[in-house]
């Protein structure tokens, strides 16, 4: 509390620990300030060493007519260590450096987080309630608090702590913490999935020499597809082993987002979780995930972002796959022959694993393992069926005969050479189908073929080709499972007769017993054959369903040039991005909800929604920006997630991982036993578990006023529009599978529902930086258990006036935060809070990156407080 004439200036501050002595530190950034007061705290983390004897030095910096002055106190202050001060305040004087004269005072109390009672600060005046800030206590994360368990260090890391002491409209106090924390995931996802794309890119290199022999033609054009990804190869392994040698920080800093060897990584990526702490009520937690928007700014945005080029490369790859002598398969084509190809990599080894187990169940187990293993072995194979009916697959395989050296000699000889061309493993089928008979007594398959593919008009045929091989060859695959379930209900049948007689008998004795007719053996010997001869059609089937639409993926990318590879790299680089800020915001949201039944069960019965709140505006770059993000988090949609059990409790242990293809990936998060075993059973199992991931977009700064008053906000329109629609469904489906019990009670009565409806309203109307949008799609998110994330363009400036305004809002409706302190409690928040840590954490510099010019063109509670921003180079 300094006198008139000190001259102190002590408005913001911050703090730094030190074991042994401990220093802090007080900074001044405001000029002619005559009565400065303000309230901070530090603590001290019970790991650390401190003890009743352990001497504080205080040092306050300040400037008098330009020059700085300094001025220092050491103290032991043994008093603060005793617990009879949890209630109590001690006064120590503060004097100049050489004592000469009496400053102002140092106020000290004692209170550990969660011990508040009513009345508790009645030894503070109420002048003091008028001017100070709300800073109560600013602190690092300790590993012994409730918000840093073992499950939740192993994956956040660097934790910074700010607690603040509010005032409530019934004049009681409330703590509230902020914790913004790091995430290993920030670099552990996208390294893992670089690895899968060399991984997986390798294997395209494959399937491309499987094909076998091609006429010139194409043969040049497979040399030229091979040679770009082998180009794309050595750049993905030259990136990975840069990011393998990074060491340090766990986050990549805004002013590092050009750098090409950390495009994969997310910029800025922090958790913030704030806890509010009120007297007899349970503590409340509110979680955000911070990034910034996931964009390829290391390749620029001169010719527009993602979904800009897309388009353009489209509409280009149809005159360039006339010029290559190219079939145009449209993208919802090529996506699909991707498919086909995971499902068939899938499902064979599937197959065949299913079928020697049914042999060795036959011979080891009695009839009802018998009968769930082939049950399981039926629906596999349907499913493998019902993918290679696809029209695609059977024009691709006419295209790709076209394309052998001798296809015209062939088209010459056509009709005489067809019946030499059949499949092998026809005359297998209908030697299957003769067995079928003996066994059934009937020529007709014991199920129905499912209906015959549809003739699409544009996809080509080719006359001169046998079009019903293939249909020949997948419907052997569907004869061959029915002669095994027709042949193992004969052997169960026989099991039943011989049980009448002789109970004891099991159906491996009625197949390998010497005592039992020789039909029986004769039996075995046959589902021995059919079960061979399935794992045989399975494998034919599956090499030319995967040569099929190898050629197909071949013909798309021989047509789309250089270009087509560049935009997949930017495209791989900004999912990167994007899936490691979901699996941060997942991992989050689990390890919160771990004890709450009815999140859970709605996490196994429909999954999550994921709401990304961005605030790039639509001009110049920033529209780059917004089109790659929009393609980012689109491409989400093919992520799902598994709960799985960790080997140990280690920090190894307990890092999610990833596996898949680019059509498909799954992140698994691993629990430690004990967590894990109390799970539904649902996801002990290891249900796949969905995340739906929906972006809205509201510019608020001086450039989105250029595109409001002279530019185009079409696509940040569209983009509203089309994400509001998603949430509506998701929210129409939740209603319809999970009882409104499960999801989270909140003080506002509010009904999603009418929330949902303003949203709509609001998305139609035409209003400049309309920021009720973010607000509402925000506590939409809130209302069912949804993963909340904010993004600018660094997650560094604009970001933190939504996060510290978002924070403020919630305890004014959720806690009763007193009105006349919102103002307050916002401005303390981003001069005091984790937010100003984050800024210094970037740019080495405690200033938000804005001017007076730009704010005057921001909304006005995303203003930030005088004296916390300038000039810097962000």
């Amino acid at each position: 509390d300094a006198p008139e004439h000190s001259g102190m200036l002590a408005d913001s501050c911050w703090f730094i620990h030190r074991p042994h002595p401990l220093t802090l530190c007080l900074f001044s950034s405001l000029q002619g300030s005559r009565d400065p007061m303000f309230l901070t705290g530090v603590s001290f983390p019970p790991d650390w060493p401190v003890y009743s004897e352990t001497l504080i030095k205080l040092s306050v910096y300040g400037e008098n007519n330009g020059h700085q002055q300094t001025v220092s106190k050491e103290a032991i202050l043994s008093t603060l260590m005793r617990s009879e001060l949890h209630t109590a305040l001690v006064s120590v004087p503060f004097t100049t450096a050489d004592d000469s004269a009496t400053v102002g005072t140092v106020v000290v109390s004692r209170m550990k987080m969660g011990e508040i009672e009513d009345g508790e600060v009645d030894h503070f005046t109420t002048d003091m309630h008028q001017k100070c800030t709300l800073v109560y206590e600013s602190s690092h994360g300790s590993v012994n608090d409730k918000d840093n368990g073992p499950i939740m260090n192993a994956v956040f890391k660097n934790a910074v702590c700010k607690v603040y002491r509010f005032q409530t409209v019934d004049s009681k106090w409330m703590l509230v913490r902020e914790q913004m924390a790091e995430c290993t995931l920030s670099f552990s996802i996208p390294k893992q999935l670089i690895a899968l794309y060399i991984q997986e890119d390798t294997c395209r290199i494959q399937e491309l020499k499987d094909l076998g022999e091609l006429s010139p033609h194409w043969d040049n054009l497979r040399k030229d597809v091979i040679s770009r990804y082998d180009q794309i190869i050595k750049e993905y392994q030259d990136t990975l082993a840069e990011l393998e040698k990074l060491t340090g920080p766990l986050f990549k800093p805004s002013c590092s987002k050009g750098q090409k060897y950390l495009e994969f990584i997310p910029i800025n990526l922090h958790t913030q979780r704030m806890r509010v702490m009120c007297p007899r009520k349970t503590d409340s937690f509110y979680d955000v995930v911070t990034v910034g928007a996931p964009a390829a700014h290391s390749q620029g945005f001169k010719n527009g972002g993602l979904q800009k080029l897309l388009s353009k490369y489209e509409s280009e790859k149809k005159s360039h796959s006339t010029a290559y002598q190219c079939i145009y398969y449209p993208p919802e084509q090529t996506a699909k022959a991707r498919e086909i190809l995971c499902v068939v990599s899938q499902l064979q080894p599937h197959i065949s694993a299913l079928a020697d187990q049914l042999l060795q169940t036959a011979q080891q187990s009695s009839s009802q393992p018998l009968r769930d293993v082939l049950k399981s072995l039926e629906e596999k194979t349907e499913q493998f069926v019902h993918a290679l009916k696809d029209e695609l697959v059977k024009s691709a395989l006419l295209a790709l005969h076209a394309a052998r050296p001798g296809y015209v000699s062939k088209c010459q000889s056509s009709a005489q050479s067809s019946p030499a061309r059949a499949d092998p493993h026809l005359s297998t089928a209908e030697k299957q189908h003769s067995i079928c008979n003996n066994v059934d007594g009937s020529q007709t398959p014991r199920r129905e073929s499912r209906e015959s593919p549809v003739h699409s008009d544009s996809i080509p045929h080719h006359k001169e080709y046998d079009e019903e091989e293939w249909d020949r060859v997948w419907v052997s695959v569907a004869k061959s499972l029915n002669c095994v379930i027709a042949l193992v209900d004969k052997l169960q049948e026989q099991d039943n007769n011989n049980q009448e007689s002789a109970p004891s008998h099991t159906l491996a004795d009625v197949i390998t017993s010497h005592k039992l007719p020789v039909a029986t053996v004769v039996w075995w010997d046959e589902l021995a054959v059919l079960v061979q001869s399935l794992k045989k059609c399975v494998a034919e089937v599956a090499e030319r369903a995967r040569r099929s639409v190898s050629f197909v993926l071949l013909q798309e990318a021989a047509c789309s040039t250089a270009q087509g590879l560049q935009l997949q790299q930017r495209r791989d680089a900004v999912f990167s991005q994007a899936l490691a800020a979901l699996a941060c915001g997942f991992a989050m949201r689990l390890y919160a909800g771990l004890e709450d039944k009815g999140f859970l069960r709605q996490l196994h019965a429909i999954g999550l929604v994921a709401q990304f709140e961005s605030l790039l505006s639509t001009y110049s770059e920033e529209i780059g920006m917004l089109e790659d993000m929009e393609v980012g988090i689109s491409d989400l949609h093919r992520v799902t997630f598994r709960i799985t059990e960790a080997a140990s409790e280690e920090a190894v242990s307990l890092q999610p991982t990833v596996s898949g293809r680019r059509d498909h990936y799954t992140v698994e998060v691993p629990l430690p036993h004990h967590s894990f075993q109390a799970l539904p059973e649902e996801l002990r199992e290891g249900k796949l578990l969905r995340v739906l991931p929906v972006l809205f977009n509201v510019g608020i700064n001086e450039q989105q006023t250029i595109a409001e008053r002279f530019g185009d906000i079409s696509l940040q329109e569209r983009i509203n529009q089309k994400n509001f629609e998603i949430l509506e469904g998701y929210y129409k489906s939740l209603t319809d599978t999970v009882p409104s019990e499960c999801l989270p009670c909140f003080q506002t009565q509010t009904d999603i529902k009418e929330l949902l409806d303003t949203l709509g309203q609001n998305v139609v109307t035409k209003k400049r930086k309309n920021v009720e949008i973010l607000w509402l799609a925000g506590m939409i998110c809130r209302r069912m258990n949804g993963i909340r994330l904010t993004s600018c363009k660094s997650a560094k400036d604009r970001t933190s006036m939504s996060v510290t305004l978002e924070q403020c809002s919630l305890l004014r409706d959720e806690h009763q935060l007193n009105k006349d302190y919102f103002v307050r409690a916002l401005d303390c928040m981003r001069r005091e809070g984790c937010r100003i840590e984050n800024v210094q954490k970037n740019i080495k510099c405690r200033k938000y990156a804005f001017n007076m010019l730009q704010l005057m063109a921001f909304p006005k509670y995303y203003r930030p407080p005088e004296g916390t921003y300038g000039k810097v180079d962000s």
